[in-house]
């Protein structure tokens, strides 16, 4: 009989994570989630090298090899004002140094077609004030896809996608919120899973190293001041 396929989610308790890990299990993948939120799954902060040293020798110990890493856990969001070096920090060894250090773990038991995934945002080009420790992590694991792509040729495909505004709810949004977006409507949860599989699938066997940003088209509408009746006011 065939063994199943190994797939690891960081932060797969809620939102976009739970709904990457429930796609994979539907395909008959075996899932092993870590996340510090309390629930049936692995529980633990990835910040900690310890948490990720033995969470890493459980999956190995009881499969062997894995096939997906799916680096989705999200850090913290504080800006220049409110944001400490101490939560600073925790944002960087969240949001880069445990995606490096799992790659970095699981490195030498992925399996043929093993692909990595690491899940970056659309804040990795653009910016809001006072979201310094969120964008300066995403921008990170983006440019962390490319290195490990590199490193890791002919081994394992690796691969980030960056999300635009994804709504974890499903709320079905009208009016400006959707409209704004090229695309129409406002992203789900469903749309960045769909993508995971995909670049897991050997459909997507010549890609390695790409950043696909999936925001509706948000990053590449330009707004002008006068534009559709937008006025800019700074306050």
């Amino acid at each position: 009989m065939k063994e199943p396929k190994v797939a690891v989610v960081t932060g797969g308790a809620a939102g976009i994570g739970k709904c990457i890990a429930e796609e994979f299990r539907k395909q008959g993948t075996r899932v092993y989630v870590i996340d510090k939120a309390d629930g049936d799954h692995y529980v633990g902060d990835i910040s900690d090298k310890a948490v990720l040293e033995a969470f890493a020798k459980k999956v190995i110990r009881e499969n062997g090899g894995i096939d997906y890493l799916i680096n989705n856990a999200l850090p913290l969001m504080k800006g220049i004002d409110a944001c400490s070096y101490e939560e600073f920090q925790y944002a960087l060894a969240v949001g880069v140094t445990a995606p490096f250090y799992l790659s970095k773990l699981f490195a030498p038991s992925f399996r043929e077609g093993g692909c990595i995934i690491n899940i970056a945002s659309s804040r990795d080009r653009m910016s809001q004030p006072q979201t310094e420790s969120y964008t300066a992590a995403k921008g990170g694991i983006a440019a962390l896809t490319h290195a490990l792509a590199a490193s890791l040729a002919g081994r394992v495909r690796v691969n980030s996608i960056s999300p635009g505004w994804i709504d974890t709810a499903f709320t079905a949004y009208e009016g400006p919120d959707a409209l704004q977006q090229p695309a129409g409507r406002v992203g789900n949860p469903m749309d960045i899973a769909n993508m995971v599989l995909f670049l897991c699938s050997d459909k997507a066997g010549f890609i390695t190293g790409e950043n696909i940003c999936i925001d509706g088209g948000m990053t590449r509408l330009m707004i002008y001041h006068g534009d559709h009746g937008w006025t800019y006011r700074p306050e």
